[in-house]
């Protein structure tokens, strides 16, 4: 099995070293002094689960790989459209795109069922942008539950977590999902193939959509968004605005928002992805996590004004951040 990462971050590289584990042929997309460091030493693991090395293959240049068998996304959803120079290089027929994002991913309603099947959401795929570079037809998706971060150039610090979740936008157990999932778990991750994977979607958007843009706007962390209470408050309200939003869609994840935010509590201190995003002058991923929501809450009618509200107020954030 012939495996790109394009985008190989902390995500990215992480699980391309699992896979190298696995006996799979991994390639890294990669750029800058992390590309050069692997190129050199291979991708160190640092983990509570036993330190490793991968020596893979790592290079800027996905014309020199070649067509694979799945191209693992380690891109934010942000830089989609802009990535067919990446990817194109890297297809054939048969490739699958395992597009590991937070939020509503834009082949959501492919294959979906249902009144709103093919229907295009406009916050995640603009004008059709990211649909044109990355066809529906081959995306797989998966839900990451693992938490890991670059220590150096070359070196991920995995802190906890070890679940991909994957599965077909029609939720069918395909040959696809289930051999990258036998690789992931031989490289010793967890892969469940989920027929329901949108319900996996939701749950972890539970969080982001919430947590993530009120970060941002608080320079908050998660301890301190749960401890204040009238924080707290607004955020039990978006989680369970969301909620409403995915049941009008037919979802039901398996979480409650008490569930969900004694959870996040014990994360303790961490900042969110999108804090660190906004401190560093990195684009801000808003859409899909909160304003493709908003669109949805607007097909299916559902109220969700504070959504829009907290919506409105971190386009403005990421406006000026872009400035």
């Amino acid at each position: 099995m012939k495996v790109a990462v394009v985008g190989a971050g902390a995500i990215g590289a992480y699980v391309g070293a699992a896979l190298d584990r696995a006996g799979a042929d991994v390639h890294l997309i990669a750029r800058g002094p992390h590309l050069a460091a692997m190129r050199q030493h291979g991708v160190r693991v640092l983990s509570p689960r036993g330190d490793f090395t991968a020596r893979v293959n790592a290079t800027d240049r996905p014309a020199d790989v070649g067509p694979v068998d799945h191209v693992f996304l380690g891109l934010k959803a942000n830089s989609y459209a802009a990535c067919g120079p990446l990817v194109e290089p890297l297809l054939e027929d048969h490739t699958t795109i395992i597009a590991a994002q937070n939020g509503i991913p834009w082949w959501y309603f492919h294959r979906h069922g249902g009144p709103y099947d093919g229907q295009r959401i406009e916050s995640v795929d603009p004008g059709g942008t990211v649909s044109a570079v990355l066809p529906p037809e081959r995306a797989v998706g998966c839900v990451v539950y693992a938490a890991t971060e670059l220590a150096g150039p070359g070196v991920v610090r995995h802190l906890e977590g070890t679940r991909f979740s994957v599965g077909e936008p029609d939720r069918s157990v395909s040959a696809r999902c289930s051999e990258f999932s036998e690789a992931m778990r031989a490289g010793g991750l967890k892969c469940p193939v989920e027929p329901e994977l949108r319900d996996d979607i939701w749950i972890k958007l539970l969080g982001n959509i919430s947590f993530n843009p009120i970060s941002a706007l608080t320079r908050a962390t998660m301890r301190e968004m749960c401890r204040h209470r009238t924080t707290r408050e607004v955020i039990e309200q978006m989680m369970t605005e969301t909620l409403q939003v995915a049941a009008a869609l037919g979802c039901r994840p398996a979480i409650s928002v008490e569930r969900r935010l004694a959870g996040a509590e014990r994360v303790g201190d961490h900042r969110t992805s999108t804090l660190q995003d906004l401190e560093k002058g990195k684009p801000l991923e808003l859409d899909v996590l909160l304003a493709a929501v908003v669109e949805l809450a607007g097909t299916t009618g559902v109220p969700v004004p504070t959504l829009r509200t907290v919506a409105a107020i971190s386009d403005l954030l990421a406006t000026r951040s872009a400035a």
